[in-house]
Parts: C-alpha cells; structure tokens; sequence
C-alpha cells in the first residue's frame, strides 16, 4: 500500500461510493459517533471522512473536522456539508492520516472509520491520532479485520496481491492494532454485517479507565470480502 495507489483507488470509488458502499457501513458510523459525540460543544476529529456520510450524526453543537488524503471524496464531503447545512462542520481538509497537521491535544475524541486497513503504515496512523487527542479522550477504530473462518481467512489471503488496487489490505489481523497498559482496548464490538467489521475503543492515556467492558468478537462471519 502507498498514498499514489489510495489516491487511485479512491478517485475510482468516489462517485460510486456512496450509492453501493454507504448503506453497509452506515450502522458501524451510526454507532461510532454515538459514542464518540454523547456531550455538547466537542471537538471531534474524523480521519478518513470519505464522502461525509457520518458527518449529519454529530450533535448540532460539535465541531467536526474531517480529514482525507482523497480529493475526489472530500469534494462530495463538503458538498454535502452545504446542502445540508451542517454547522457542526468546522472543516475538511486534504491532509494524510499518518502526518496530521494539527497540534498535540487539539481534540476530544479522533474516529477513524474504515481506515485503518487503507493507510500503509497503521501503527504510525494510530500515533498520530494519540498524539492530538487529548489525555482521556476516546479513539474509535472501525475496520474490518481477517476472518476466524478458513474460508473467508483463504479469499482474503488470496485478495491480497491485490491490496493496491482495492485500496485497501483484505486481511489485516485484529492483532495489528495495540492493547497495551498504557493504551489499553475497553472494548471490541461487532457492528456491521454480524461482526465482519468491528469497533474498537481506546481512551487515551487512560489505563485506569479499562473498566468491565470486556472485548466481544462475533461467532457469525458472512461470506463477504472487506471494503473501505
């Protein structure tokens, strides 16, 4: 994976994206900014904004900043913005996920949805969005991660020499992402399609805050190959 063949995988998916991708995501950016957005007046941060399809979710009184290394998304993102009059949008902006541009502790809580198997170097994208949330803030990560079942495990095996094409990596493991003490997952939890993808909450700096929430995987795995 490399930022020419995101940029051209996502110039392809831009004005289809919305129309076949959109419905089958839109309960993981439902339940992601339910999570992320739950008080008044915070500031939010959304890597990997796409087309703005989670952008009329957040609450009235946020401001939202989204991100995107897609020119070709983010041109449909903040037509929408517009049209819809979304004043919780306070801008979107061409900016790569592994080098934002944004100071230490800007925000209250950074989203990244469908993302993580899209940047060539997650460890790196993970850094930054510790880096400008603010100590005790939440990171959500939603993405699709490689199947338990051999023979979903095999097809996204098999995409793999594929992964620049696609503009994304079919069969990132869950492992890839960190749980660690200082930076400990409170929770994974199923959410599109029976659990084929799957949300994960951080907080930030926090690890007195890994409270009762118990990760939780999903047994039922449909027969579909990952997208952004």
């Amino acid at each position: 994976m490399d930022v020419s063949s995101i940029k051209s995988a996502y110039k392809r998916y831009a004005r289809h994206y919305d129309r076949f991708l959109g419905p089958i995501f839109n309960p993981g950016r439902k339940l992601a900014v339910q999570i992320a957005n739950p008080e008044p007046e915070q500031r939010i941060l959304e890597v990997g904004v796409g087309t703005g399809l989670s952008l009329p979710y957040y609450r009235q009184d946020a401001q939202v900043v989204g991100i995107d290394i897609s020119t070709d998304m983010l041109d449909i993102a903040r037509q929408r913005a517009d049209d819809e009059g979304l004043q919780q949008v306070e801008d979107l902006l061409e900016m790569d996920a592994e080098d934002l541009r944004f100071d230490d502790n800007t925000f209250d809580c950074v989203v990244a949805m469908y993302v993580a198997s899209v940047v060539p170097n997650p460890d790196r994208l993970i850094a930054e969005m510790r880096r400008v949330c603010r100590p005790g803030g939440d990171i959500l990560i939603i993405n699709h991660f490689a199947s338990r079942n051999p023979v979903l495990r095999g097809l996204e095996r098999g995409l793999r020499p594929l992964s620049k094409l696609l503009g994304f990596r079919p069969d990132m493991d869950l492992d890839v992402l960190p749980d660690t003490a200082d930076f400990p997952q409170l929770e994974v939890r199923p959410t599109n399609l029976g659990g084929y993808w799957k949300l994960v909450h951080y907080r930030n700096g926090d690890p007195d805050s890994a409270t009762a929430a118990a990760p939780v995987d999903a047994s039922a795995e449909p027969a579909q190959a990952a997208a952004r």
